[in-house]
């Protein structure tokens, strides 16, 4: 019975898979997939990629339509850099918790209280914060970025525990937003600790926007595309991994011999994971739900994205 399911669903993807191809060619359409969707779309995309990628590429591209497989404000920030482009992603319920936690009201008071402090915001947010901010950064970039800027404060939003990781790493003053990463910040000492003891010669890579106490831990610490590349070029055969489980599919890809172990089951963002294939063949074939970024904000936002791009 089971394995009747499984051979129905294989065929279903297998007709999924050929109708995307079809549509991708009559609409000029090119997806990009986030590290973190499950294994079925980023199998589809034309690229795969962090947040900062992506948005690199949405703006490259030649195609006239872009399918971003992720959550909203990635969403939004290829319509930024791509203003002329059709941005569409699969499910508009893809949000982001992190990015909810900041409101433009408040950062606009924290900036009266520090008027000569710089906004540098994770790309992680809003178009609307994005368009208070000086400059953007992702997690890959972070400390380069704060380091960037004129002057020696700082207003940091929204991720408190990269913040903390920055912290760590620069001279400039901090003001740090109280936000998180619900499934990053999950992560705990504990589990860690287990999962160190159940396999003593694992390396534990992990990313900056878990909990300091869980960073400290890390055999090596760095965005999702900076694990990757590491477990990739390193001797160790064997990691425990502290970010988000979509990340196995990239992991595997490139290191077949090796054996990863997630360092929790509960490292599943369920945002990232709305998205699935059907979703993708639909989106394209309705054309929906497009992104739409009003124009004021647009313009706002586009400046803080690209000084981010011009930060090397």
């Amino acid at each position: 019975m089971e394995a009747l399911a499984l051979e129905r669903k294989a065929e279903q993807n297998r007709e999924l898979r050929e109708r995307l191809l079809q549509l991708k060619k009559e609409r000029n359409a090119i997806i990009l997939a986030h590290y973190y969707q499950r294994d079925e779309i980023q199998e589809v995309a034309d690229f795969r990629g962090d947040s900062f990628l992506l948005a690199q590429k949405a703006a490259q591209t030649d195609a006239e339509v872009i399918v971003f497989c992720g959550v909203h404000f990635m969403g939004e920030s290829a319509k930024i850099l791509a203003p002329n482009k059709t941005v569409i992603i699969p499910d508009e319920r893809a949000g982001c918790p992190m990015a909810d936690m900041v409101n433009v009201d408040g950062l606009r008071k924290l900036k009266a209280q520090h008027p000569n402090a710089k906004v540098v915001t994770y790309i992680n947010s809003s178009a609307e914060i994005k368009a208070e901010t000086d400059i953007c950064c992702t997690s890959a970039n972070a400390v380069k970025v704060v380091n960037s800027v004129e002057g020696d404060e700082v207003i940091w939003v929204p991720d408190k525990n990269l913040g903390h990781y920055v912290q760590q790493n620069t001279d400039k003053k901090m003001i740090i937003w109280e936000g998180y990463c619900n499934t990053h910040d999950m992560l705990t000492v504990k589990d860690v600790e287990e999962m160190k003891a159940k396999y003593p010669n694992a390396q534990f890579v992990v990313h900056p926007e878990c909990r300091p106490e869980v960073v400290e831990l890390g055999d090596f610490v760095g965005s999702t595309t900076a694990i990757i590349k590491y477990c990739k070029e390193s001797d160790c055969q064997e990691f425990i991994v502290g970010t988000e489980d979509g990340t196995g599919y990239q992991l595997r890809l490139d290191s077949p011999g090796k054996t990863f172990h997630f360092a929790s089951k509960y490292l599943v963002c369920p945002n990232m994971k709305v998205n699935n294939l059907k979703k993708l063949v639909k989106a394209l074939e309705t054309m929906q739900p497009q992104i739409y970024v009003p124009p004021h904000i647009a313009d706002q936002a586009r400046l803080s994205l690209e000084r981010m791009l011009l930060v090397k």
